[in-house]
C-alpha cells in the first residue's frame, strides 16, 4: 500500500521557510508582537525627535542666528536624506525590471526607506526659509501681491524634484502594499485593525483579473519610478554645480552625486535590515544570499565613488584654476582635513574589505561598514559644501564653519524622525511583501511511495520537516 508525503523543495533565496502559511505568519507576527527590543528603539527615536522639536522652536522664537554659517548642516542634511532615499527606488524598480529573484525579501524595506527619507529631507527646506507656515510661497500659485517663485533658483528646483520623487515613490510603495495589506485585513484580530485595513485593501479579493492589473499597474510604476534615480539626485547635484564657487562648478556632480545617494541608500537598507532581522529573527527571509548581493552592490558603488573623488582631484591639478586647487588641498591639508579623511577613508577604503568573501558573510562586520558609510557619505557632503563656501575668491572673507548645539539638535533629530515613522511602519503595515517570496518558493508536491523515494535519491527534493534558522544566524 502506497502512502502519500508532502514534500517541498527548498529555495534558493530562503531555504528555511518550509510554506506559505509560515510566510503569513512570520509577516504579520511583526504587527502583532514588537517585543522591548522594538519598544527601546522606538523611544529613542522619538527622543531624538524631541530634540528636533525644541531646536525649531528656538529657530522660531529667536531666529535662525544659532544655525551654523550659510546654513552648512541644513543644506548638507538635506542633500544627505535625498540621497538615502535613491536606494529605495533601485532596489525595488530596476531589480524588479531585471527580475532579479533575491529582492522580494528586501525591496518592502527600501521602498518604505525611500518614502520616509524624503519626507525627512522634506523638513530642512521648510526649517531653511525661517518661518515653515509661510511654505506655500515656494508653490507656483498666484496671490494677491502677484509674486510668483524665481523659477531660474535652485530652492524651487528642489521643491519640484523631491515632490515628484516623493509622489511617485508614496504610490509605488502603497500600489505593492495593496496584496499584503488584504492578508493583514483577513488576519486582524481587533475592530479597528480589521477597519483600517480593509479601507486601505481597496477592496483586494485576490481574483485572475485583480492580479493582472495590479502586475501592470506596478509594472508601469517601476519603469516611470526607474528614471527618478538618475534625474532627482542630478537636480539636486546642479544646485551645486550652477554656481561659481570653487569645487561647485563642475560637470561631474551629476553622475558623482548619484553613485553617492545609491552608495548611501543601499548601506543605510543594510542598516535598517540588520536590526530588524535580530529583533524580529527573520534569518529565513534575511538569508546570507540577500547579504551578499547587497555586499556587492555596495562595493561596486563604493569603487566609483572613489574614482569620482580621485577625478576631482585630478581635475582640480590639471586645470590650472588656483582658487579651485586651494580649496581641495584644504580638504586633505588644511582646516578640513579630517572631514576629508573621514569622507575618503569611509567610502572608498573600508569599502573595499568586502572583496573578501568572510568579511561580506560575517553579518557584524558587513553592518559596522554600512555604519562607516553612513558617517562617511553625510562627510562627503559636509566636504563638499563647508570649504568650498569658507575659502571662496575674496580672502577677507574666509572663515570655518562652527556646529552649534541648534545644528547638532537638528542633525540627530533628523535621524530620530526617520527611524521613528520607519518603526512605525513596521507595526502598522506588512514589512515582508508575502506576496512575492511566495513567489520564489516551489509549491509543496504530493508524491506517493516509490516514485516519492525514487525522487528523493537524486536530492530533488527533502522531506517536510521542522528546521530551525540557519547555521549563519547564530554568527
Amino acid at each position: 500500500m502506497s502512502t502519500t508525503v508532502t514534500t517541498v523543495t527548498r529555495s534558493e533565496f530562503h531555504p528555511d521557510v518550509e510554506s506559505y502559511q509560515q510566510v503569513n505568519r512570520d509577516a504579520l507576527s511583526l504587527l502583532t508582537n514588537p517585543g522591548k527590543g522594538y519598544i527601546a528603539l522606538l523611544g529613542m527615536a522619538v527622543c531624538l525627535v524631541g530634540l528636533l522639536v525644541v531646536a525649531e522652536l528656538h529657530n522660531i522664537i529667536y531666529g535662525l542666528g544659532m544655525v551654523g554659517e550659510n546654513w552648512t548642516v541644513l543644506i548638507t542634511t538635506f542633500v544627505f536624506w535625498v540621497g538615502i532615499g535613491h536606494a529605495g527606488t533601485l532596489i525595488s524598480a530596476i531589480l524588479y525590471l531585471f527580475r532579479a529573484p533575491w529582492r522580494q525579501a528586501i525591496y518592502r524595506f527600501a521602498e518604505a526607506m525611500t518614502v520616509f527619507a524624503v519626507l525627512t529631507a522634506a523638513l530642512f527646506p521648510l526649517i531653511h526659509i525661517g518661518r515653515p507656515w509661510f511654505f506655500y510661497w515656494l508653490l507656483p500659485l498666484p496671490s494677491q501681491r502677484h509674486i510668483w517663485p524665481n523659477f531660474r533658483s535652485p530652492l524651487l528646483w528642489d521643491v519640484f524634484a523631491v515632490t515628484t520623487y516623493l509622489t511617485v515613490s508614496s504610490v509605488f510603495f502603497f500600489i505593492g502594499l495593496i496584496p499584503d495589506i488584504a492578508a493583514a485585513r483577513d488576519a486582524a484580530t481587533t475592530p479597528v485593525r480589521k477597519r483600517i485595513y480593509t479601507a486601505l485593501a481597496l477592496g483586494w479579493r485576490g481574483t485572475d483579473r485583480e492580479w493582472r492589473h495590479f502586475t501592470r499597474a506596478y509594472m508601469f510604476l517601476a519603469a516611470l519610478a526607474t528614471p527618478l534615480v538618475l534625474s532627482v539626485h542630478s537636480v539636486v547635484s546642479w544646485d551645486f554645480a550652477v554656481s561659481i564657487v570653487p569645487g561647485w562648478h563642475t560637470t561631474i556632480f551629476a553622475p558623482y552625486f548619484v553613485a553617492g545617494a545609491i552608495l548611501s541608500g543601499v548601506a543605510m537598507v543594510v542598516t535598517l535590515m540588520v536590526p530588524v532581522h535580530r529583533i524580529f529573527r527573520l534569518g529565513a527571509y534575511f538569508t546570507p544570499v540577500h547579504y551578499d548581493r547587497l555586499a556587492k552592490l555596495l562595493l561596486l558603488t563604493s569603487t566609483i565613488v572613489g574614482y569620482a573623488y580621485a577625478m576631482e582631484y585630478f581635475m582640480a591639478y590639471y586645470s590650472g584654476e588656483l582658487y579651485e586647487r586651494d580649496v581641495f588641498w584644504d580638504r586633505v591639508t588644511g582646516d578640513y582635513w579630517w572631514a576629508g579623511w573621514s569622507m575618503i577613508t569611509f567610502n572608498a577604503i573600508i569599502p573595499q574589505l568586502l572583496w573578501i568573501k568572510k568579511v561580506r558573510q560575517n553579518l557584524n562586520a558587513f553592518f559596522l561598514i554600512t555604519i562607516f558609510v553612513n558617517i562617511g557619505m553625510w562627510y562627503e557632503r559636509f566636504v563638499i559644501i563647508a570649504p568650498s563656501l569658507a575659502h571662496s575668491y575674496e580672502p577677507w572673507k574666509f572663515w570655518n564653519y562652527h556646529m552649534t548645539w541648534v545644528d547638532a539638535s537638528l542633525l540627530l533629530g533628523s535621524f530620530g524622525w526617520f527611524f521613528m515613522w520607519f518603526l512605525l511602519f513596521l507595526r502598522f503595515l506588512p514589512g515582508l511583501s508575502m506576496a512575492e517570496i511566495k513567489e520564489v518558493l516551489p509549491p509543496p508536491m504530493k508524491r506517493t511511495g516509490a516514485a516519492h523515494h525514487a525522487e528523493d535519491s537524486h536530492a530533488t527534493s527533502v522531506e517536510l520537516l521542522p528546521t530551525g534558522y540557519n547555521e549563519w544566524e547564530a554568527r
